[in-house]
């Protein structure tokens, strides 16, 4: 007995999924996601009851409860629970005919799993997508992501092995079929594998008392024997199938039984019963609506007539056929309008949560973690994302201040302003990635090179400035050459092959009643004047007229 009823209800739904009751399992994972007291709980819930719509064909159901599953293990950081709700969502948009959306999740998905490290996950994203390109048509695709599958598998359940093998099989029929008798010398080989595999996945749904999995095995099977022209064989298996389908209430098994019927009377060259055959099935789909099956019954129709000279009729049916085509493309588009129109419904109410969580965040706001977080978010605020230096921001903050106490106590005070020379061709010359790199090392040098309470802010582009409190006017001179000299000097070729890096400065000192603003303008002339008289040297703003230069 579990004390969890969650936990409880999970189990028998999972019960009945291993039986091929997925109804059953359908209605108590309903009662779960009812149930669930954690948003984790819910997550396993709705990934329980997507598997049952899967199989239900309540394709639509089943991508909603997978994307809802999706968002709430988004917010948890469940990399390997998205990665296993990705590949039943992928299921879900095959069958939906989204063949697009399905491949963009397993691609994400194939991203998680290598992340986790998850031979497993790995295993389900391979044979998903070895499933997607088969129901796409390209089977030589879909056989050698499968095959990735099976090599996967070794260490795998009873049911993981089921699946793989089961799906081989089916892959291998469409390829046969689709290369029909203009590749005979390259089937044998394809046939005996295909053989091999619908056997072993038929013992394992055996096995396992699953009569969902033995329905479709052998439906499988008979395909594979139809095409080896064992046709008594593929008689008896899909008879088989088609009984156990009609007991169980496998509608769709039972009309796809039908069909190979109707296939395997085609391959033995009896295009009347295959014919009579296909007529049913297209009655019988054309009852409960089952189009993908009326798509199929009619190219088949085609195909049979054409194959007993009755053109018209052929004709008739690939009129039909392709209407349906169209009316299938028109389904697709209409489901994905549908189901954007969840993904609105979830992005709104991450955007509620979000606000939600926000407004939470200023009631606390004398609290001491907010507090952090605001000390936090003023660093962000005056920090430069690419060097780590204060910004100009916080530079033309707090220089002003510092200047007026400086001005107030009578104290010497100096700027310098630092410009990269010729940093237009480093990046025309290396890339902008290079320049990049410029201008961190040169940020850190600058910073190395200075102790408090001197410091140095980024003003942009590849200006910096220098502020050296205290600093008599030699003193700063100094300073400022000896920077130039550490910039002119630091491994450049560690960066780049090839690269040098020299930078200008153009330095001023407080005279009375000076601001900020006057303090720049000075030192952006003498920075002009390093540029004009040849770069890489220290130019004090007049009237000092005094030059160090680099060699």
């Amino acid at each position: 007995m579990h004390a969890d009823p969650l936990e409880s209800l999970l189990e028998r739904a999972e019960e009945a999924r291993l039986c091929g009751d997925y109804r059953t399992g359908a209605a108590f994972a309903r009662q779960g996601v009812a149930v669930a007291g954690t948003p984790a709980g819910r997550a396993r819930a709705l990934r329980s009851l997507a598997n049952q719509q899967l199989r239900l064909g309540e394709l639509e159901d089943s991508v909603r409860a997978c994307r809802d599953s999706i968002s709430i293990l988004e917010e948890l950081g469940d990399d390997a629970g998205i990665c296993w709700d990705q590949t039943a969502l992928a299921f879900a948009y095959s069958e939906l005919g989204l063949f697009e959306e399905a491949l963009d999740e397993l691609n994400r998905a194939r991203d998680l799993a290598l992340k986790c490290g998850d031979r497993g996950l790995l295993y389900w994203v391979h044979n998903r997508a070895g499933v997607v390109h088969s129901t796409m048509g390209n089977y030589h695709q879909g056989n050698t992501l499968l095959l990735q599958a099976l090599e996967l598998s070794t260490d795998m359940d009873a049911e993981a092995r089921f699946c793989i093998l089961n799906n081989l099989a089916d892959n291998a029929v469409g390829l046969l079929r689709a290369q029909g008798s203009t590749a005979q010398n390259k089937a044998e080989p394809i046939l005996m594998a295909a053989l091999g595999h619908a056997e072993q996945a038929l013992e394992l749904a055996r096995a396992a008392s699953h009569p969902f999995r033995t329905a479709m095995s052998l439906d499988n099977l008979a395909m594979v024997l139809g095409l080896a022209g064992r046709f008594p064989e593929a008689f008896a298996a899909v008879e088989q199938s088609r009984q156990l389908s009609v007991e169980r209430g496998y509608r769709s098994l039972e009309l796809s039984a039908l069909l190979n019927v109707a296939r395997v009377h085609r391959l033995a060259g009896d295009a009347e019963k295959a014919i009579d055959g296909l007529v049913e099935v297209l009655a019988r789909v054309g009852a409960v609506g089952e189009k993908p099956l009326m798509m199929t019954a009619h190219k088949e129709l085609c195909d049979a007539y054409e194959q007993n000279g009755d053109f018209r009729r052929a004709l008739e049916h690939y009129r039909s056929y392709h209407e349906m085509e169209q009316e299938a493309r028109s389904d697709v588009a209409a489901a994905r309008a549908r189901l954007m129109t969840h993904h609105f419904e979830l992005d709104h109410a991450r955007l509620e949560a979000d606000n939600a969580r926000l407004e939470a965040e200023l009631h606390r706001v004398r609290s001491h973690e907010l507090e952090l977080r605001t000390v936090e978010l003023d660093r962000y605020a005056h920090e430069d994302s690419l060097t780590g230096l204060a910004n100009r921001r916080w530079a033309d903050l707090t220089v002003p201040q510092l200047l007026a106490a400086a001005e107030q106590a009578d104290a010497p005070f100096t700027i310098a302003i630092a410009d990269i020379d010729r940093f237009k061709g480093v990046n025309d010359d290396f890339g902008h990635l290079i320049g990049d790199e410029v201008l961190r090392h040169v940020a850190a040098v600058l910073r190395a090179g200075l102790a408090e309470p001197a410091f140095v802010a980024r003003l942009g582009g590849e200006e910096f400035v220098i502020v050296l409190p205290g600093a008599e006017p030699d003193a700063a001179l100094a300073r400022c050459d000896t920077l130039r000299t550490l910039v002119s000097a630091y491994d450049w070729a560690s960066v780049c092959a090839g690269l040098t890096v020299t930078i200008s400065m153009g330095v001023a000192g407080r005279g009375s009643g000076d601001n900020y603003r006057d303090l720049l303008d000075a030192a952006d002339t003498g920075l002009y004047e390093a540029k004009r008289t040849g770069r890489d040297r220290v130019v004090p703003a007049a009237p000092r007229t005094r030059v160090l230069s680099g060699s």
